[in-house]
């Protein structure tokens, strides 16, 4: 019987709800494990991971094709609000934004990529958010209606 082989690199970005910053480093690991966690639940596997005070950046390696990206999308975020909720890990209830940003990559971007996304910390002291988001999406060529996308707040 003949298998079916991929190996698809995806940067995916969503951010806190309100932007608020929800991250606060007595959570931060933690947050970041259980969220690896999701993904090797569903067949995926996570190359880099980093969440910031109001947003995350997760490299990935979309193996599984029985499920599709908004479907992954959507259980992690859900999962890892109820995990932050239901463990008390807040004072405050924890909601992620609306909507997210996937960008893809190949092999050879991957040792760059994971480098960019392990460094947000220092990229970030040069860059805001709402840059570096715009900068995902010009880079990539998307059409995007400002209206729509993340709250931006700074």
């Amino acid at each position: 019987m003949p298998n079916t082989y991929s190996q698809i690199y995806l940067q995916l970005v969503f951010a806190t709800k309100g932007r608020e910053t929800k991250i606060v480093a007595a959570i931060k690991d933690e947050l970041e494990k259980y969220i690896c966690g999701i993904f090797r639940n569903k067949g995926q596997k996570v190359i880099a991971i980093y969440a910031n005070h109001d947003h995350i950046h997760i490299l990935f390696s979309y193996k599984n094709l029985q499920i599709t990206v908004p479907d992954l999308v959507k259980v992690v975020k859900a999962e890892s609000t109820n995990f932050i909720n239901d463990s008390k890990l807040l004072s405050s209830r924890f909601y992620w934004q609306e909507g997210y940003g996937v960008f893809s990559y190949s092999k050879s971007q991957k040792d760059a990529v994971t480098n960019y996304i392990l460094k947000q910390a220092e990229h970030h002291s040069r860059k805001n958010f709402r840059e570096e988001y715009h900068d995902f999406l010009q880079k990539f060529g998307i059409d995007y209606d400002e209206k729509y996308l993340f709250e931006f707040y700074d």
